[in-house]
């Protein structure tokens, strides 16, 4: 295992998702509540919104449409961002079991069984 696939593959995303709960945390209390909904959709928003490959632009609508139109461009945005932000944090936990077990298994192929030198 390297330590830069390591750092790119399970670090990155998960220190990105517990920034985003952690900015967003005040955004999502309801009634002093977690809604989940809402921080799904806010940490959403990073990861989905540059992977959105057609924006709606408003033509001949006035100020009022302009925003509605951004704020559905927003919507479909952190609904892709997170589903890609599971999607992400799923690999990275696949990604740290699969290095887990290679590592054991190397463990006991190459150690396990050889006596110890004493010095």
């Amino acid at each position: 295992m390297k330590i830069n696939e390591f750092v790119k593959l399970v670090l990155v995303p998960i220190l990105s998702v517990v920034f985003l709960v952690v900015l967003f945390r005040p955004l999502c209390m309801v009634d002093g509540e977690w809604d989940y909904l809402r921080l799904w959709f806010l940490s959403g928003i990073p990861f989905g919104v540059q992977r959105m490959s057609l924006w709606v632009s408003p033509k001949g609508y006035d100020i009022g449409g302009s925003m509605g139109v951004l704020a559905l461009n927003l919507l479909v945005g952190s609904v892709i961002g997170g589903i890609v932000l599971m999607w992400r944090l799923l690999m990275a936990v696949i990604y740290l079991v699969k290095t887990t077990l290679s590592g054991i298994t190397w463990i006991t192929r190459n150690v396990a069984g050889k006596p110890c030198r004493v010095a």
